[in-house]
């Protein structure tokens, strides 16, 4: 128990100092917290064997062993976004996000499955079909925790960044439903057989069973709320009821021949939507439970580092499909972005920089590859998403700032503290 509070300290101070050095070159804080989880992971301190007094982690394993730690931060990241889906707000560009989230991702899947089915046609020996078809599937998916960190970072605001947070929400739905889908056909391409529970079913079950269960969350948590009067409390209730949904969301079921489950991302948004719309306090209390789970964030992207597998830089096949992989999802979602974003009149900046601050990924990715693990060759699925995450997850953010940074809505860095605006040393043109 010593050595895991050790470590669990020495990687938020490690993740600490390294934002210091982060922020001298400009860089966001959420890839200073990935390289320190990197550096204190088993690919570098970790192979000095200093795991054993609590510092770094010797073996991925030891990581994995904190999963814990993320989910619930995914939990809280995921019940603070839920603030975005606030009813003035879906008013005036609701059409917009849900037009552009099932747009961007749809076109990112069907360049990716494109390329790759093309590369299994010329070499058939590295990448099978069912796996091209997965991993096109899987491209969709976008990580809403850096992009979070960043826009909470720079205090990003603007048109450009509420609807980011909106579709980064809805991704999660719509990867579900076209991974569920191009899954269910890459087995049946195995097998020779089509299952349209898997298919159709299951994806549609799991999404309403979690919108459902975290609405029921989220009017519970206003209900209880009411009984107290004091913000500290009223705070630990609300730290309660994201313990729960993240606890809840775990649990698996089977209702005659359908699995059932739920996603953890889509419950906690769905608990945080349904309280920020029925509470008239709910902004002071989201605003001072950011703050509390800072902590529990910069953990997150810390073992997100540590957990990015440096072995699979030695595969040639992996870094070949890889780099086709990132190329073509990279096209998918700027292009998907710029023509959703077009056909809904979003503004110039929307339909130029929206699909640049899509390109993170990580978790839910991670989650789908390792559930195509069955397939004949789905290590190599893994492989492939895990050099990707490793590649969107370091440069993902500082792209994410760039882009919000060009659209004017974020400040440029000036000197700033915790107790007042950020406000530049120098005056920012509107040109």
């Amino acid at each position: 128990m010593e050595q895991l509070l050790i470590c669990l300290s020495a990687a938020l101070i490690t993740g600490l100092l390294m934002s210091r050095l982060a922020k001298a070159i400009h860089l966001p804080a959420v890839t200073s917290y990935l390289l320190a989880g990197l550096l204190l992971g088993p690919f570098f301190l970790g192979r000095l064997s200093l795991s054993n007094f609590g510092i770094g982690f010797g073996t991925l394993e030891q990581v994995d062993s904190l999963s814990i730690i993320t989910q619930v931060a995914l939990g809280f990241i995921a019940f603070v976004i839920g603030n975005e889906f606030r009813l003035s707000t879906l008013e005036s560009m609701g059409r917009q996000a849900i037009t552009v989230g099932i747009l961007q991702a749809v076109m990112t899947t069907a360049l990716v499955d494109a390329a790759l089915v093309v590369l299994h046609f010329i070499r058939p020996d590295i990448i099978s079909m069912a796996s091209a078809i997965t991993l096109g599937s899987i491209a969709a998916a976008t990580a809403p925790a850096a992009t979070l960190m960043v826009v909470k970072q720079y205090k990003a605001d603007g048109p450009l960044t509420r609807l980011l947070l909106m579709v980064v929400a809805l991704d999660d739905a719509v990867g579900l439903v076209l991974f569920s889908a191009s899954f269910g056909i890459a087995n049946a391409l195995e097998q020779g057989r089509i299952d349209a529970i898997s298919i159709l079913v299951e994806p549609v079950v799991e999404i309403v069973f979690s919108l459902g269960l975290g609405a029921a969350a989220g009017f519970a948590l206003n209900q209880l709320e009411i009984y107290f009067h004091s913000r500290s409390k009223r705070m630990s209730l609300s730290v309660a009821f994201v313990l729960l949904t993240v606890g809840l969301s775990m649990v698996t079921f089977d209702i005659g021949p359908i699995h059932c489950g739920f996603s953890l991302l889509l419950v906690c948004m769905m608990t945080g939507t349904v309280f920020c719309n029925i509470c008239p306090t709910s902004d002071e209390l989201m605003d001072r439970l950011d703050r509390w789970v800072s902590p529990v964030s910069i953990l997150f992207f810390v073992l997100s580092g540590a957990e990015l597998d440096l072995n699979i830089l030695s595969d040639p096949l992996v870094l070949l499909i890889g780099v086709v992989y990132i190329a073509f999802r990279s096209l998918g979602k700027i292009s998907g972005a710029f023509v959703s974003g077009r056909a809904t009149h979003c503004s110039r900046n929307i339909q130029k920089y929206l699909g640049i601050t899509l390109l993170p990924q990580a978790g839910v990715a991670l989650g789908m590859a390792a559930e195509a693990a069955e397939l004949s060759d789905g290590h190599m699925v893994r492989n492939v998403v895990l050099f990707s995450v490793l590649v969107y997850e370091l440069a993902g953010p500082t792209l994410t700032k760039l882009a919000l940074t060009a659209a004017g809505e974020i400040i440029p860095e000036g000197r700033t503290n915790a107790r007042m605006a950020n406000k530049p040393e120098f005056p920012v043109s509107l040109d």
